[in-house]
Protein backbone atom coordinates (compact mmCIF):
# COMPACT_ATOMS: atom_id res chain seq x y z
CA UNK A 1 0.00 0.00 0.00
CA UNK A 2 1.38 3.40 -0.97
CA UNK A 3 1.11 6.19 1.54
CA UNK A 4 1.12 9.92 0.90
CA UNK A 5 4.54 11.35 1.57
CA UNK A 6 3.74 15.05 1.41
CA UNK A 7 0.68 17.22 1.92
CA UNK A 8 0.66 20.63 0.28
CA UNK A 9 -2.15 22.89 1.45
CA UNK A 10 -2.78 25.17 -1.51
CA UNK A 11 -5.62 26.99 0.27
CA UNK A 12 -3.26 29.03 2.44
CA UNK A 13 -2.44 32.52 1.14
CA UNK A 14 1.16 33.50 0.51
CA UNK A 15 2.93 34.81 3.59
CA UNK A 16 0.94 32.87 6.21
CA UNK A 17 3.27 31.68 8.98
CA UNK A 18 3.24 27.93 9.50
CA UNK A 19 4.77 25.69 12.16
CA UNK A 20 8.25 24.63 11.05
CA UNK A 21 7.26 21.01 10.42
CA UNK A 22 4.22 22.01 8.38
CA UNK A 23 6.25 24.52 6.37
CA UNK A 24 8.89 21.89 5.64
CA UNK A 25 6.23 19.48 4.38
CA UNK A 26 4.81 22.24 2.18
CA UNK A 27 8.22 22.98 0.69
CA UNK A 28 8.94 19.30 0.07
CA UNK A 29 5.61 18.86 -1.70
CA UNK A 30 6.25 21.86 -3.94
CA UNK A 31 9.80 20.74 -4.67
CA UNK A 32 8.63 17.23 -5.53
CA UNK A 33 6.26 18.61 -8.15
CA UNK A 34 8.95 20.80 -9.67
CA UNK A 35 11.65 18.10 -9.71
CA UNK A 36 9.29 15.53 -11.23
CA UNK A 37 8.18 17.96 -13.92
CA UNK A 38 11.57 19.49 -14.76
CA UNK A 39 14.28 17.17 -13.46
CA UNK A 40 17.04 18.23 -11.10
CA UNK A 41 19.18 20.25 -13.49
CA UNK A 42 16.37 22.31 -15.01
CA UNK A 43 14.63 23.00 -11.70
CA UNK A 44 15.51 26.24 -9.92
CA UNK A 45 15.05 27.23 -6.30
CA UNK A 46 13.07 30.22 -7.60
CA UNK A 47 10.61 27.82 -9.24
CA UNK A 48 10.22 25.83 -6.04
CA UNK A 49 9.73 28.90 -3.87
CA UNK A 50 7.11 30.23 -6.28
CA UNK A 51 5.31 26.87 -6.36
CA UNK A 52 5.27 26.79 -2.55
CA UNK A 53 4.11 30.39 -2.33
CA UNK A 54 7.06 31.53 -0.23
CA UNK A 55 10.07 33.77 -0.67
CA UNK A 56 13.40 32.20 -1.56
CA UNK A 57 14.94 33.18 1.82
CA UNK A 58 12.22 31.13 3.54
CA UNK A 59 13.14 28.15 1.37
CA UNK A 60 16.81 28.53 2.28
CA UNK A 61 15.93 28.67 5.98
CA UNK A 62 14.87 25.03 5.68
CA UNK A 63 17.27 23.74 3.02
CA UNK A 64 20.77 25.17 2.43
CA UNK A 65 20.75 24.25 -1.25
CA UNK A 66 18.99 22.48 -4.10
CA UNK A 67 20.89 19.23 -3.61
CA UNK A 68 19.95 19.01 0.08
CA UNK A 69 16.31 19.60 -0.85
CA UNK A 70 16.46 16.94 -3.55
CA UNK A 71 18.06 14.44 -1.18
CA UNK A 72 15.37 15.05 1.46
CA UNK A 73 12.67 14.17 -1.07
CA UNK A 74 14.64 11.23 -2.39
CA UNK A 75 15.17 9.87 1.12
CA UNK A 76 11.42 9.91 1.79
CA UNK A 77 10.71 8.29 -1.58
CA UNK A 78 13.21 5.49 -0.94
CA UNK A 79 11.87 4.91 2.57
CA UNK A 80 8.37 4.58 1.14
CA UNK A 81 9.33 1.96 -1.45
CA UNK A 82 11.28 -0.07 1.10
CA UNK A 83 8.43 0.09 3.62
CA UNK A 84 5.94 -1.01 0.96
CA UNK A 85 8.14 -3.97 0.04
CA UNK A 86 8.49 -4.98 3.70
CA UNK A 87 4.74 -4.71 4.22
CA UNK A 88 4.12 -6.86 1.14
CA UNK A 89 6.45 -9.63 2.32
CA UNK A 90 4.93 -9.60 5.81
CA UNK A 91 1.35 -9.62 4.54
CA UNK A 92 1.21 -13.40 4.07
CA UNK A 93 3.11 -16.63 4.68
CA UNK A 94 2.12 -17.99 1.27
CA UNK A 95 5.15 -17.59 -0.98
CA UNK A 96 3.18 -17.32 -4.21
CA UNK A 97 1.17 -14.47 -2.72
CA UNK A 98 4.36 -12.92 -1.35
CA UNK A 99 5.83 -12.74 -4.84
CA UNK A 100 2.67 -11.12 -6.19
CA UNK A 101 2.48 -8.66 -3.29
CA UNK A 102 6.13 -7.64 -3.62
CA UNK A 103 5.76 -6.99 -7.34
CA UNK A 104 2.51 -5.12 -6.80
CA UNK A 105 4.27 -2.89 -4.26
CA UNK A 106 6.46 -1.57 -7.07
CA UNK A 107 3.55 -1.20 -9.49
CA UNK A 108 1.53 0.66 -6.87
CA UNK A 109 4.38 3.03 -6.11
CA UNK A 110 5.19 3.70 -9.76
CA UNK A 111 1.51 4.30 -10.47
CA UNK A 112 1.10 6.79 -7.64
CA UNK A 113 0.18 10.25 -8.88
CA UNK A 114 3.02 12.12 -7.13
CA UNK A 115 5.49 10.73 -9.66
CA UNK A 116 8.09 10.40 -6.89
CA UNK A 117 9.35 7.15 -8.42
CA UNK A 118 10.95 9.19 -11.20
CA UNK A 119 13.42 10.63 -8.70
CA UNK A 120 14.40 7.11 -7.64
CA UNK A 121 14.42 5.18 -10.91
CA UNK A 122 14.80 7.92 -13.54
CA UNK A 123 16.90 10.57 -11.81
CA UNK A 124 19.05 12.83 -13.97
CA UNK A 125 21.53 13.11 -11.09
CA UNK A 126 22.71 9.53 -10.60
CA UNK A 127 26.31 10.61 -11.15
CA UNK A 128 26.10 12.40 -7.79
CA UNK A 129 27.40 9.92 -5.15
CA UNK A 130 24.82 10.88 -2.52
CA UNK A 131 21.97 10.37 -5.00
CA UNK A 132 23.44 7.11 -6.27
CA UNK A 133 23.67 5.88 -2.69
CA UNK A 134 19.99 6.58 -2.07
CA UNK A 135 18.92 4.89 -5.30
CA UNK A 136 21.08 1.83 -4.65
CA UNK A 137 19.63 1.56 -1.15
CA UNK A 138 16.23 0.68 -2.60
CA UNK A 139 17.60 -2.30 -4.50
CA UNK A 140 19.91 -3.35 -1.67
CA UNK A 141 17.35 -3.26 1.13
CA UNK A 142 14.41 -4.67 -0.85
CA UNK A 143 16.59 -7.44 -2.27
CA UNK A 144 17.96 -8.27 1.19
CA UNK A 145 14.44 -8.81 2.53
CA UNK A 146 13.44 -10.94 -0.44
CA UNK A 147 16.71 -12.90 -0.33
CA UNK A 148 16.07 -13.85 3.29
CA UNK A 149 12.74 -15.39 2.33
CA UNK A 150 14.22 -17.19 -0.69
CA UNK A 151 17.10 -18.62 1.33
CA UNK A 152 14.84 -19.84 4.14
CA UNK A 153 12.37 -21.47 1.78
CA UNK A 154 14.69 -22.95 -0.85
CA UNK A 155 17.90 -23.72 0.99
CA UNK A 156 19.91 -21.92 -1.67
CA UNK A 157 23.21 -20.30 -0.62
CA UNK A 158 23.06 -16.66 0.44
CA UNK A 159 24.81 -15.45 -2.72
CA UNK A 160 22.38 -17.30 -5.00
CA UNK A 161 19.38 -16.09 -2.99
CA UNK A 162 20.67 -12.52 -3.20
CA UNK A 163 21.11 -12.74 -6.97
CA UNK A 164 17.57 -14.04 -7.44
CA UNK A 165 16.24 -11.31 -5.17
CA UNK A 166 18.04 -8.53 -7.05
CA UNK A 167 16.68 -9.98 -10.30
CA UNK A 168 13.15 -9.94 -8.90
CA UNK A 169 13.48 -6.31 -7.78
CA UNK A 170 14.84 -5.31 -11.18
CA UNK A 171 12.06 -7.12 -13.01
CA UNK A 172 9.42 -5.49 -10.82
CA UNK A 173 10.57 -1.90 -11.16
CA UNK A 174 11.51 -2.04 -14.86
CA UNK A 175 8.27 -3.75 -15.89
CA UNK A 176 6.24 -1.36 -13.72
CA UNK A 177 7.82 1.67 -15.38
CA UNK A 178 7.25 0.17 -18.84
CA UNK A 179 3.62 -0.54 -18.00
CA UNK A 180 3.09 3.03 -16.77
CA UNK A 181 4.70 4.52 -19.88
CA UNK A 182 2.42 2.43 -22.08
CA UNK A 183 -0.61 3.36 -19.96
CA UNK A 184 0.19 7.08 -20.11
CA UNK A 185 0.57 6.92 -23.88
CA UNK A 186 -2.73 5.08 -24.25
CA UNK A 187 -1.06 1.97 -25.68
CA UNK A 188 -1.49 -0.34 -22.68
CA UNK A 189 -4.47 -2.67 -22.70
CA UNK A 190 -3.64 -4.19 -19.30
CA UNK A 191 -4.87 -2.91 -15.98
CA UNK A 192 -2.39 -2.68 -13.11
CA UNK A 193 -3.82 -5.84 -11.56
CA UNK A 194 -3.50 -7.71 -14.85
CA UNK A 195 0.07 -6.53 -15.39
CA UNK A 196 1.07 -7.43 -11.84
CA UNK A 197 -0.47 -10.89 -12.14
CA UNK A 198 1.33 -11.51 -15.43
CA UNK A 199 4.76 -10.55 -14.09
CA UNK A 200 4.17 -12.29 -10.75
CA UNK A 201 3.24 -15.46 -12.62
CA UNK A 202 6.51 -15.34 -14.55
CA UNK A 203 8.52 -14.79 -11.37
CA UNK A 204 6.73 -17.49 -9.39
CA UNK A 205 7.21 -20.12 -12.11
CA UNK A 206 10.93 -19.54 -11.81
CA UNK A 207 11.26 -19.37 -8.04
CA UNK A 208 9.03 -22.35 -7.27
CA UNK A 209 11.36 -24.59 -9.26
CA UNK A 210 13.89 -24.53 -6.45
CA UNK A 211 13.53 -27.17 -3.73
CA UNK A 212 12.01 -26.17 -0.43
CA UNK A 213 14.30 -26.19 2.56
CA UNK A 214 13.13 -28.97 4.88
Amino acid sequence: MVTEQFDLDETRPRGVRLPRRERRAQLLAAALEVFVAQGYHAAAMDDIAERAGVSKPVLYQHFPGKLELYLAILDAACDSIIANCREALESTQDNKQRVAAAIDAFYAYVGHDTGAFRLVFESDLTNEPAVRGHVDRVTTECAAMIATVIKEDTGLPASASQLLAVSLVGMAQVSARFWLTEAESGLADLTRDQATALVAGLAWRGIRGYPLND
